[in-house]
């Protein structure tokens, strides 16, 4: 049963692959804020599919976060999140991104439960 209080971690080195640079946000070597909003995504995603029914997933709906503090090839950045309201469907959660040296952004990342086979089956009927 999805309550709140699950909590997730995930940790992640920041490469080449994952800068402002690489990924067209910018033009520096330094931790992509697209980058942030995916390392969000999937460590709120991965905290509660222990928890979901079979057949059934999350699909992120809304972010409200402050990318706050740049991180440079070389660090880690960990992602916190705590799911802090469940309504019905849609689950709120609190997420917190640091690296070695304080916090680099936070925020609130929505998600909603869906059905895998309704949803690829609206997702798919835009195609011609």
């Amino acid at each position: 049963m999805i309550a709140t209080g699950i909590k997730g971690t995930r940790t992640v080195e920041v490469t080449d692959d994952n800068t402002a640079e690489t990924v067209g946000s910018g033009t520096l070597r330094v931790f992509a804020t697209p980058a942030m909003i995916a390392l969000i995504e999937a460590t709120a995603s991965l905290s509660v599919a222990p928890y979901l029914e079979e057949g059934t997933s999350t699909v992120g709906t809304h972010l409200d976060v402050a990318h706050s503090a740049a991180t440079p090839v070389g660090m880690e950045v960990t992602c916190e999140t705590e799911l802090v309201e469940v309504d019905r469907r849609r689950l709120v959660f609190s997420v917190t991104v640091r690296d070695s040296v304080g916090e680099v952004g936070s925020g609130t990342h929505e998600r909603f439960i869906v059905d895998d086979a309704r949803f690829m089956s609206k997702a798919e009927s835009k195609l011609p």
